[in-house]
């Protein structure tokens, strides 16, 4: 019963220094001490009379308490030696010390809280490991494996999580600390050993804290955890039966991984998450109104669910069922009115269909909340713009102020006081933006010198773009720029210059190797390099994340001028004209024009020529339709 007491006293001792926790508060356990502690300790501590240091106190007290110190943890601590502790300092963070077992001495537990609490993390971290690994040390041991986690790294604290198991194989928390740790350090052998473990014990366990943030990134390490998961027995459970589902969808496995989903939705059946991965499966192996079927059962099921209607929504938009798509997004927003995220999508689903006046109404609607108030504004301005209602979308898009919308936002407005001819505003909105906004400016400095460009002061636009590249010497933009606005001939050792210094600071640029190649291939028309390199663009496929449709059609150009210029015409016509029948510019129309003229096919010419009249009558000042490669 003495004993119990003792434990008792010594528990509530540690739970108040944890709750006071830091050297602030450290005066406040001296009467805990006397009060909790039996005479016997109590009487060994020092008064708090002597033990108060005075400001003058010297070198020789300092080393006296010390000496008292460590006699005192002598005294109470019968079955660790006194090297034990003050060598504490000298032991390496990941060493894991297995001491005789006893209970956990109070006065060390404080001494590591102590450390932790002035910064010495090593030294708290220590203490507590070898307190661990003593008698009815559970407590300890969850301290010491917090702070392991803080302090060290994932393979130490796995490493000295499951040495404490292998002492303690009974304490099934240590288990799924295990577990997880095992997963997290990608020691998916011992995970899966763990793993069976506790479902041996319990088929039916909550594994989901453990599966929190596990789940790989690398194919290697998806197929060797798919690996060590494959002989456990997880028909009666959900967690695992879902993770194993999406493994085996991730390596296009759906009929078995179906199998797997489903035994965690017989578990689970309104779980929404399950849901939306057995829906997953099914779009691999089942036609899309089996799947939509499927969705749309499950959300009726579950009408609270939003996660489920936009689930519905996408894979509508992703049949290009827009319609569809949009009639359930009003259902979705009358059922979730104060939702914004189903407004916006609602909205912006409403433009693509030209549904312009719910879409309106919908962003007005959520320009009400400030959180939203630049992306209704940026899309009310695309609305009118749309609308053909310039001045109105000039209105919104001179609102928006949000940092990965102003940009896009400005270019408009500049085009739209362009297409007016009022280059004065064009000018003052972009000097606006640099003002307003100053990691924009060098972005500003090129759309001023574009404009500056399309009303034939090159000269001008080139002097404003070699002093913003004094002011802004490492940016790129600029220097591309400038580059561009430089003639292939009469500057080509300056643009040459330009373009290698450029080419060094991102070789995997390939709007630079495509300028580089258009300048080699102007000077000579047979230039093998150039070739190779605007060659190697429209090589690039379209599932290629560096494949762009615009760089394309610029490099199809620029090989199509140089077959031009060798009066290859039908090789231009190769190049040029199924891009041009499914996306018309300017300059891929001039080429085929001159390629058809070339080879003297007057009809072609005729109905090209008449073609590029009707698109491009308004007087080729229209932005989109030059190619740039900036």
């Amino acid at each position: 019963m003495n004993r119990l007491r003792l434990r008792r006293k010594r528990a509530l001792l540690l739970a108040a220094f944890l709750c006071l926790g830091t050297p602030a508060h450290a005066h406040l356990l001296s009467p805990l001490f006397d009060a909790l502690l039996p005479d016997s300790l109590s009487s060994n501590r020092p008064s708090s009379k002597n033990s108060k240091l005075q400001t003058s106190t010297t070198q020789n007290n300092s080393v006296s308490e010390t000496t008292d110190n460590n006699n005192f943890y002598r005294n109470n601590d019968k079955a660790q030696t006194a090297g034990q502790l003050v060598n504490v300092k000298g032991l390496p963070a990941l060493t894991v010390l297995k001491p005789m077992l006893n209970e956990p001495s109070l006065y060390a537990l404080l001494d590591a809280e102590f450390a932790a609490a002035r910064g010495n993390d090593r030294r708290a971290v220590a203490i507590y490991k070898q307190q661990s690994f003593k008698e009815d040390a559970t407590v300890v041991f969850e301290r010491a494996l917090g702070l392991s986690l803080r302090n060290e790294d994932i393979d130490s604290s796995l490493q000295f999580a499951n040495t404490w198991l292998d002492q303690n194989p009974d304490h099934v928390p240590a288990w799924f600390y295990v577990a997880h740790l095992a997963l997290k350090a990608h020691n998916y052998s011992l995970a899966g050993e763990t793993l069976n473990r506790i479902l041996r014990y319990d088929p039916r366990a909550d594994l989901s804290e453990i599966l929190i943030g596990i789940y790989p990134n690398t194919d290697s390490d998806q197929r060797e955890l798919l690996a060590a998961l494959q002989p456990i027995d997880s028909e009666q459970n959900a967690s695992l039966s879902v993770l194993k589902a999406g493994l085996l969808y991730q390596f296009n496995e759906p009929e078995v991984a179906l199998v797997h989903i489903e035994r965690a939705l017989v578990r689970q059946p309104d779980y929404v998450p399950f849901i939306t991965l057995k829906a997953d499966i099914l779009r691999k192996i089942e036609p899309p109104p089996t799947v939509l079927n499927y969705v749309n059962q499950a959300r009726l099921r579950n009408p609270g669910s939003k996660n489920l209607y936009l689930y519905e929504i996408r894979y509508l938009l992703d049949l290009k069922q827009s319609t569809e798509a949009w009639e359930l997004l009003l259902e979705a927003h009358n059922r979730f009115d104060d939702d914004s995220e189903i407004t916006l999508l609602a909205a912006l689903v409403s433009l693509d269909i030209e549904e312009y006046r719910s879409a309106d109404q919908l962003l007005n609607m959520l320009a009400k909340n400030p959180n939203y108030l630049d992306q209704a504004y940026y899309y009310l301005g695309i609305s009118a713009e749309r609308q053909q209602r310039f001045e109105q979308a000039k209105y919104y898009l001179n609102g928006v102020m949000q940092e990965d919308l102003v940009l896009a936002a400005r270019k408009k407005v500049v085009a739209f006081e362009l297409l007016n001819n009022n280059v004065d505003a064009a000018l003052a909105t972009l000097q606006t933006l640099r003002q307003q906004f100053e990691v924009f400016a060098p972005e500003s400095y090129v759309l001023q010198a574009d404009v500056l460009w399309q009303q034939g002061e090159a000269d001008e636009a080139l002097r404003l773009l070699t002093r913003a590249s004094r002011k802004y010497p490492n940016s790129e933009v600029i220097l591309f720029a400038r580059a561009q606005l430089l003639d292939d001939v009469k500057d080509y050792v300056i643009k040459r210059t330009l373009l290698n210094h450029l080419q060094a600071l991102d070789p995997r640029n390939l709007s630079y190797q495509l300028s580089f190649a258009q300048l080699l291939l102007s000077n000579d028309r047979s230039s093998e390099q150039g070739l190779n390199l605007a060659t190697a663009i429209i090589q690039i496929h379209y599932d290629d994340p560096r494949y762009a449709n615009e760089l394309h059609l610029q490099a199809l150009n620029v090989l199509a001028s140089s077959a031009l210029a060798n009066d290859e015409y039908a090789q231009v016509i190769n190049y040029l004209q199924t891009p041009y029948d499914v996306l018309p510019t300017l300059r891929s129309g001039e080429l085929l024009l001159r390629a058809y003229q070339g080879l003297g096919d007057s009809d072609r010419v005729e109905a090209l020529l008449a073609d590029l009249q009707q698109r491009f009558s308004f007087g080729q000042h229209n932005v989109n339709d030059r190619i740039q490669l900036y």
